[in-house]
């Protein structure tokens, strides 16, 4: 049985939804890292860094060399780079966006609050 198409790309999204995969995806956008250098820039355990390196793996994501005992990783495609530019793209967008209304929020935040029972003056009848 096929898995519908947006089942796939929602798949696809939930795997590159980890705070360390996004940051090592960053890391690799221009070439090729080894695994020492990831670990210095990423600063998790090894064993962490290892299992997130291999679900982007598994996802063909990326792909590893070895040369002696260095492990270098680096994006299967030109694609996933492309992708982390357009979420910059969109982030940029939905925060200025935010920012925008927070600054129309405060410029109109400067009248004066409604007043309550507490500040109108006491009205006394002489009706007993």
């Amino acid at each position: 049985m096929q898995v519908p198409l947006y089942q796939a790309k929602a798949e696809f999204f939930r795997m590159l939804g980890h705070p360390t995969r996004i940051r090592v995806l960053e890391l690799l956008q221009h070439g090729p890292v080894p695994v020492r250098d990831l670990l210095a820039d990423i600063e998790i355990e090894p064993s962490s860094l290892s299992q997130q390196l291999a679900v982007l793996r598994r996802a063909g994501i990326v792909v590893s060399t070895r040369e002696g005992s260095t492990v270098t990783y680096a994006l299967a495609g030109g694609d996933v780079a492309e992708l982390l530019r357009a979420a910059r793209r969109i982030l940029t967008e939905l925060l200025a966006g935010r920012n925008q209304l927070l600054a129309e929020l405060q410029q109109t935040d400067t009248s004066p609050p409604p007043a309550t029972a507490a500040d109108r003056p006491s009205v006394e009848t002489g009706a007993r």
